[in-house]
């Protein structure tokens, strides 16, 4: 017996991973992420978003995407929906690099000090930087790995920056 092999991008990984992730107390489930919020942009729309856009085409995972208008409020949004269930489920949020990924900082230090659960996905640099510079780049022009996604480091309970399709697992 031969396994198919199943090849997909990162972001399409990360969506079936998230959609199939269940959180259990008193012998009752539920989903862990039952959505995205989002706003897209650069940094985001062709990865995470185009695999969520797939994902509801196809069916291949169960992960709805909701529009947002403010960065900062879809957090406290999933911070409210977090506590209203028990810290059993939340929401991801995803952000365009720059201002939008900066614009959840305060939601991560609320949700971070408050033990509430919230996966936040930022938009960060190009992997192979050609593409610098970028509309609304916000990168340290002194170190070619240092953006100002490294601001999440101080207000999360865990950071860590995917450059490669193969630490999505042990990052997971």
């Amino acid at each position: 017996m031969t396994e198919r092999t199943v090849r997909l991008t990162t972001a399409q990984a990360l969506v079936r991973f998230l959609a199939s992730q269940y959180s259990e107390r008193d012998g009752q489930e539920q989903r862990l992420i039952p959505g995205v919020w989002g706003i897209f942009g650069h940094g985001n729309v062709a990865g995470i978003g185009q695999a969520l856009l797939q994902a509801a085409v196809t069916d291949e995972a169960d992960l709805p995407y909701y529009l947002a208008r403010n960065e900062q409020g879809m957090v406290h949004a999933s911070v409210a929906f977090a506590k209203m269930r028990d810290r059993l489920a939340t929401f991801a949020c995803t952000a365009s690099t720059g201002p939008g990924s900066t614009n959840m900082i305060t939601g991560a230090a609320l949700a971070t000090t408050n033990r509430i659960p919230v996966l936040l996905l930022p938009s960060d640099m190009f992997a192979t930087r050609a593409a610098d510079p970028v509309l609304q780049q916000l990168e340290d022009p002194r170190g070619g790995d240092v953006t100002v996604n490294d601001a999440f480091r101080a207000v999360s309970k865990y950071f860590d920056r995917i450059c490669r399709p193969e630490q999505l697992i042990p990052a997971a």
